[in-house]
């Protein structure tokens, strides 16, 4: 069976009493798992942050305000499992762990500091060569600027790597930052033999067609 991997942004997974809305996610990765073999690694989101910023004010170090950030995507991951019955009992540690995994659905979240949940997503796709590989965020791809923040930044419908380096920085930064793909997942994705996309998590509609490979709304990041 062929497979997709998706990372899944934490912030898809924070709003707060939508319950309905994993119910629908939830629900979209078990059709699409008939089809493909989903592997899902699930960010942190605004809880992860919430946990590292006050760990940071207590004097924390960096490893293990990562180490918190982690912990807090693999509860995220045992939550999105827990509504699935096709899907792993025991969220893995590694990507090794996950491509080993013989289910139509496997769910993961980080693995060690200085590591992404990005970039987990990118390692399980070199490891399981899928059809695609879609991150999944809670804008509408890569933007010229911040659009939370600018009313009139501009959507781009194919970026290249080096343009995201340019504008995302080639470096894993500290526990907790939140750019659309980090230094490390595109250092990953250049060796990728596979589509990769990036799309707005929150429009169901929308990511189904990317994950099954029709017409979407979002970035296609290309490799040159």
């Amino acid at each position: 069976m062929q497979s997709v991997v998706l990372a899944l942004g934490g912030s898809l997974i924070d709003l707060e009493d939508d319950t309905d809305f994993l119910k629908n996610l939830v629900s979209l990765f078990q059709n699409v798992s008939k089809v493909y073999r989903l592997y899902v690694v699930v960010g942190g989101g605004k809880t992860a942050r919430t946990y590292i910023g006050f760990g940071r004010q207590l004097g924390v170090d960096e490893r293990r305000l990562d180490e918190l950030g982690i912990s807090v995507t693999r509860l995220n991951a045992l939550l999105v499992a827990s509504l699935m019955e096709e899907v792993n009992n025991v969220i893995p540690s590694t990507t090794s762990e996950a491509a080993a995994v013989d289910k139509p659905v496997v769910v993961m979240g980080g693995t060690t500091p200085g590591h992404s949940t990005d970039a987990v997503a990118a390692e399980l796709a070199a490891k399981v060569s899928p059809e695609r590989f879609v991150i999944a965020t809670d804008v509408d791809g890569v933007y010229d600027r911040d659009p939370k923040k600018h009313d009139d930044a501009k959507l781009f419908d194919e970026v290249t790597i080096e343009e995201l380096e340019r504008m995302c920085g080639s470096k894993w930064g500290k526990a907790g930052e939140n750019v659309v793909v980090d230094g490390p997942a595109l250092s990953i994705i250049k060796g990728l033999n596979c589509d990769v996309f990036v799309v707005n998590g929150r429009n169901l509609g929308n990511l189904e067609n990317t994950l099954y490979g029709k017409g979407f709304v979002g970035t296609k990041i290309k490799k040159k």
